[in-house]
């Protein structure tokens, strides 16, 4: 099965000059959906995970689908003011501005294996904020997981030192 045709490209999506990758062709098709998560699994082979870590939103859709899997915990990196208990946070930069994510303080105890998981490896400030925060909490990444990589980006670079799996290259 080819997975890639289940990525749709949206045209000045959010804004103008983006193409926007719509993962939700491939969402609502139960095969390729299937499909999507054994490869993702195949990704981390025998490896041992306590903890699977999404990004919000669309890292929401895979992540906790690894962690059940996997039979460990997921873990949820939102924006400012959406976690409800105490958080630390990571200020990250955006094209024009920045962002902060946060996770809870308690989400990764010392010494917790640690899968992130993301949909989109663009730029990589965004995964790199959450691997700054899950270290800061004690957790040893084993894996950065994505759906989808934008080669052109060069996001990889910010992840260095990092074992970066992705299943489809843009």
């Amino acid at each position: 099965m080819e997975l890639k045709s289940f990525i749709r490209d949206i045209e000045d999506f959010p804004k103008q000059g983006i193409v926007f990758k719509d993962i939700t062709p491939l969402l609502k098709n139960a095969h390729a959906f299937a499909k999507t998560t054994e490869a993702l699994l195949d990704f981390i082979e025998n490896k041992k995970i306590d903890k699977v870590v999404g990004m919000e939103s669309r890292g929401f859709f895979f992540a906790p689908l690894l962690a059940s899997h996997l039979k460990a915990g997921f873990v949820p990196v939102r924006k400012v003011g959406k976690l409800p208990a105490k958080t630390i946070q990571e200020t990250y930069a955006l094209e024009y501005g920045e962002d902060v994510l946060e996770i809870h303080e308690d989400a990764i105890q010392k010494g917790d294996r640690v899968l992130i998981h993301d949909d989109v490896l663009a730029t990589g400030g965004t995964a790199e904020a959450v691997c700054k925060l899950v270290t800061r909490l004690g957790g040893e990444i084993v894996q950065c997981n994505f759906l989808i990589e934008l080669d052109f980006l060069n996001g990889k670079d910010k992840l260095k030192g990092q074992n970066v799996k992705s299943l489809l290259h843009f």
